[in-house]
Formats: C-alpha cells, sequence, structure tokens
C-alpha cells in the first residue's frame, strides 16, 4: 500500500507540474439550485433581431441521437419562421469539432457558428478564432448568471449559453432499488455483484477529486491536485477497477452498449445520452448525482451554447439564429427531447431525471475559463492509465 500511494503522489506531482504556470482567473458562480419556475410560454424569439442571410452552423450530436433529432426540429421551425433565410448545418464528429473549427477559421474558412461545450473557450480565444459577442449580452436576461459567465472570459462574452452539463450516476431501476450516494456504498454494492462501467477519462471521473476533499486549483491558478483529495481519488479508482464486476472502457460507445443492453447496471455520464438511453430502459431509468465521500462529488459543470467564428459575414445573422434556438421555447424542446438543463429561468423542469442533472450542476465545479486547463487533459489522463493498466 505504501508503495501504491508513493506511486499515486509522484504521478500527481508530474502532472501537477503542467499546471504550475496557471495563472488567476475569474471563477463563475455556481448555480445553486435548478433554474427557476417559467411565467408563461414564450414563443421563439431572437432578441428582436431577423435571421437573414445565409448562416453555416456545425453541431456534434450523434447521427440519431435525441440531441440531433431536437436540434433538426428547431432548425426547421426557423427555416419557416424566416424563409428569406438560409440556414446550412453540417454535422462533425465530436472528437474532431474543435480542431476543424479552429484550423478552418485560421486559414479564413470554417462555418459562421457552431455549438459545443466550453471546453476550449480559453485557448480559442487565445487562438482569435471566436467573435467577442459582448454587445449582445443585453438580450440575455433570462439566462441564468453561470450560464452567461460560462461563455465569457474577461468580462467579454464569446457565446451565447444553451443548457449545463455535468455527469451524473445512470442505474438501471430494475437492478438498483436505492442508488449509493456514498463511494464506499458504490464499492460495497459492486463487491456484491451489481455491475458497473466507467469511461476511462479525466472527464467522467474528475468528480470524485472534490469528493475526497481536493481541488484542482487554488485561488492562484495553481494545480494543488497532488495535495489533499488527489491520491485518494486514484486510489478509489483503484479499488474499483480490482473489482470483476467494474468495467473501466476507454470506448464511449461500448460503455454505452454495456449499459443499454443491460450488461451493466450503473455508468456515469452526462445529460447529452438522457434520451438515447431512456429510448431504451424508459421507467427502468435512474439518475441521481455521483457518489460522493467526504463531500458531495464536484463533477465539472460545463456550459453548451452557440460560438460565432470571427470570419463570419453575418455575425448579426448568426447571433440571431442562436438567440431562437435558445428561446424558452426551444429551449423546452431541448429538455423534453434531450434531457438538456436549460440555462433559462423561464423554462420549467418537471422532468426528475432532468432534476438530477440540474442538481449535478448545483454542485459541481465550474470549468475554469483559463488556457491552461487545456494542460489537465493529458497529464491526467496519463496518470489514470498508468494506475488502472
Amino acid at each position: 500500500m505504501k508503495r501504491s500511494m508513493f506511486s499515486l503522489l509522484t504521478l500527481l506531482a508530474l502532472f501537477a507540474t503542467f499546471l504550475a504556470a496557471c495563472g488567476s482567473a475569474p471563477t463563475p458562480a455556481q448555480p445553486t439550485s435548478a433554474p427557476a419556475q417559467p411565467t408563461a410560454a414564450s414563443q421563439p424569439a431572437t432578441g428582436g433581431m431577423a435571421i437573414t442571410g445565409t448562416v453555416t452552423l456545425w453541431h456534434a450530436y450523434g447521427t440519431g441521437s435525441a440531441e440531433e433529432k431536437a436540434i433538426n426540429l428547431l432548425i426547421d421551425r426557423a427555416r419557416a419562421a424566416y424563409p428569406q433565410a438560409t440556414i446550412n448545418v453540417l454535422q462533425i464528429p465530436f472528437d474532431q469539432i474543435f480542431n476543424k473549427f479552429n484550423n478552418e477559421v485560421s486559414s479564413g474558412g470554417g462555418p459562421d457558428m457552431f455549438i459545443a461545450p466550453n471546453d476550449s473557450l480559453g485557448s480559442q480565444i487565445r487562438a482569435g478564432v471566436l467573435a467577442d459577442l459582448s454587445e449582445y449580452q443585453s438580450m440575455l436576461t433570462d439566462v441564468a448568471p453561470t450560464g452567461v459567465a460560462g461563455m465569457s472570459l474577461n468580462g467579454k462574452l464569446y457565446g451565447i449559453p444553451e443548457s449545463f452539463k455535468a455527469v451524473a450516476l445512470y442505474y438501471n431501476k430494475s437492478k438498483i432499488t436505492n442508488p449509493p450516494t456514498t463511494t464506499d456504498e458504490l464499492l460495497a454494492m459492486v463487491k456484491e455483484g451489481k455491475t458497473l462501467v466507467l469511461n476511462q477519462n479525466a472527464y467522467h471521473n474528475f468528480g470524485w477529486l472534490q469528493a475526497f476533499g481536493g481541488q484542482l486549483m487554488d485561488n492562484n491558478g495553481k494545480c494543488i491536485a497532488d495535495q489533499v483529495g488527489g491520491p485518494e481519488w486514484f486510489a478509489y479508482l483503484k479499488a474499483l477497477k480490482e473489482v470483476p464486476t467494474v468495467t473501466f472502457s476507454t470506448d464511449g460507445g461500448q460503455a454505452d452498449s454495456l449499459f443499454k443492453d443491460g450488461k451493466a447496471d450503473m455508468i456515469i455520464n452526462g445529460p447529452w445520452v438522457l434520451g438515447d438511453y431512456r429510448a431504451v430502459l424508459g421507467d427502468n431509468l435512474g439518475v441521481a448525482p455521483m457518489p460522493g465521500a467526504t463531500k458531495p462529488a464536484g463533477p465539472l459543470t460545463g456550459v453548451d451554447g452557440f460560438y460565432v467564428s470571427i470570419n463570419s459575414q453575418n455575425i448579426a445573422g448568426a447571433v440571431a439564429l442562436a438567440m431562437f434556438l435558445t428561446s424558452p421555447e426551444s429551449m423546452k424542446v431541448y429538455v423534453d427531447e434531450a434531457g438538456h438543463v436549460p440555462v433559462s429561468t423561464k423554462v420549467q423542469i418537471s422532468d426528475p431525471l432532468v432534476q438530477a442533472f440540474a442538481q449535478a450542476s448545483a454542485t459541481g465545479v465550474p470549468r475554469p475559463q483559463i488556457p491552461e486547463l487545456d494542460n489537465y487533459w493529458g497529464p491526467f489522463g496519463d496518470a489514470m492509465t498508468k494506475v488502472l493498466d
């Protein structure tokens, strides 16, 4: 055990050096509750702006997914409402969309806009590929402050927010009556024969860093994951790996299939697959927050939104489309069809599964909006591989 803990500390100290240069950054306020109750249903709105000209939009929703069906429905509505506009939509695989956008925009091309989480906001701002949308911020009066903060850096707005994203524990109610609320309970359940599949990456498992009392960075932006919480987090993953009923998968599609096919009783994943899981499991699908330890789990809380290219010749048209796609009525489609957690304070969440994700977002850690966060993924992912393999 001493040798194992020494190895974990060594690894954590190693990738802490990659983040040592992190500068301080404004910390977005965490959501403290689910979005407020609505006053009345709203018609799709564009903030008084008309969608005109040609607008090309990229998205990374999976083929045939609930998310793709939702955005296709909304695009059809936008085309019907603004027949004078030409709206082109192209699907790009998620693992390619950021690099493809950056490369094409840097070369003078690319789409007018794309929708994605704020995973790479800091680096994209540094690369100069996003348009400053600050002049449109006054139109976001119905958006939760955390949503606006998630699309902003250094006082400037770079995206129109659409939804919150944080992972939670999906479980099959036909096999799990009471989902685990603590890491000890989860470990005991799998040792007793319940099955669990985990995506082996630094994102899906991030929440357990906070659960064991740790945090990624201090108030000055310096990585401190090698201190309290980090070693315990990796030791816990190692303990799970040693249980035969736990599968760590580096293939997200395979992990999804294990859960949907009934070969795994539990999986940690985000709201983007809620509609797809529900289509298979129906009323047997349950969602609960990630199990905590000494503290509640703190998954990274991201914000999905629409970004506009610095090259766009129709920024106003792109923003108008983004406003249409994030109106309260449009967000209700995302909630009902795809399980998104809306940033709008006028959209009610009545679905208990979506409410569970709203709770996960409320206790999560807002994604730091500093470029150095990009240095987290590789080192932590590599360290996780070394610990688990």
